[in-house]
Formats: structure tokens, sequence, C-alpha cells
């Protein structure tokens, strides 16, 4: 297995939208070889993805248009990191936007990629706890379903027709093995 990174020859900015950067990547492989790769590239710090427990058994989810798929889809709160945002403040502003819930105590269970082969975006796992009211006006063009879900019913909303976001099964996934060793270490 080759340890030594392709040499970046040229990267180049092919396509720019609102959203989007498309990069072209010319690379040279320790062996020799060149390939040209084109990447969604994001210079920002990317997004959160919070699995907010509102009970030590259930947490919240939303319901929101997801324009990519053409319709509604269950899903975790999340959202973009602001410029000069960290993690964990970014997670309870959007917490609060979306649920109407603040968070006393934020941990960050972990950082995935989306896909790796063509995208530079990360997405940072958050567990929230301690939960509080609390509003504050976000930028979805409607409001938002806040829907409570039994951590004992993860199955179900994995089968669900309108839950299909891999991040979310993932971050639920994280979130379980995390509250489980946890709970395995407190006693």
């Amino acid at each position: 297995m080759p340890s030594t990174k392709p040499k970046i020859l040229k990267c180049s900015e092919i396509a720019k939208t609102r959203n989007f950067r498309i990069e072209e990547v010319k690379l040279e492989f320790s062996n020799g070889q060149a390939r040209t790769y084109e990447r969604l590239s994001n210079r920002s710090q990317g997004a959160v993805l919070i699995l907010a427990l509102i009970k030590p058994d259930e947490f919240l989810m939303i319901r929101e248009y997801a324009v990519g798929m053409e319709r509604y889809e269950l899903t975790l709160p999340k959202g973009k990191i602001d410029p000069g945002e960290s993690i964990l403040d970014a997670a309870n502003r959007e917490l609060i936007e979306e649920t109407g819930h603040r968070s006393a105590r934020l941990t960050h269970l972990q950082s995935l990629s989306l896909a790796s082969g063509y995208s530079t975006h990360m997405t940072h796992i958050v567990l929230a706890e301690e939960l509080q009211a609390d509003y504050a006006e976000g930028d979805e063009p409607e409001p938002l379903e806040v829907i409570p879900w039994q951590i004992s019913d993860i199955q179900q909303l994995i089968s669900h027709p309108e839950c299909s976001e891999a991040r979310t099964f993932a971050a639920l996934y994280i979130a379980q093995q995390h509250l489980a060793q946890r709970n395995a270490d407190d006693t």
C-alpha cells in the first residue's frame, strides 16, 4: 500500500455558484501515474448535525423540505457553521433555531466526510443534552415540524419512508454507541 500522498500539480476553480465551487485537481502519484479529478470544494468549516436528547431515551427529529429529494424528510437538526463560529456554538445556534431548545451540555462526537472521493465537506456530529426552551429566528422558509423520537424506535425510523439521509443514520449509530459506552462506564 502506498503511503506517499499524490503530488498536487495544479488546482483550479472551474465553476462556482452561490453554494458550491467545483475544482479541477491534477495529481501525480508516487508511481508516476497522473490523473485529473474534479471535486466540490468547501472552504467553510462544514456543518453540524445534532442528536438532541430531550429525555434520556428520547431525541428530537425535524421534518423539513429537502430540495434534493423533492420531498419532506425526517432528519436531525443541522446547519452550516458560520465564519468564526465554533462547532459547539453552531450546534447550539442551529438547535435553538430549528427546535426551540438550547443545550447546556454539548459533546462533539465525530466528524464525517460526505463523499470523500469528490467533496471536501465535513459534517460534525454533536450530542446535545440538558435541553432548555429557547427561541431564535432561523433561515428556514417555513416552520419546521419538531418530532420527538424514542431511542428504542430507531429501527422504525431507519425504515421510515421519509428518512433516507445517511448522515442521520451515521449520527444515530455514533451517538447510540457513545451513550452505551458512557452507561457502561458509569456502572
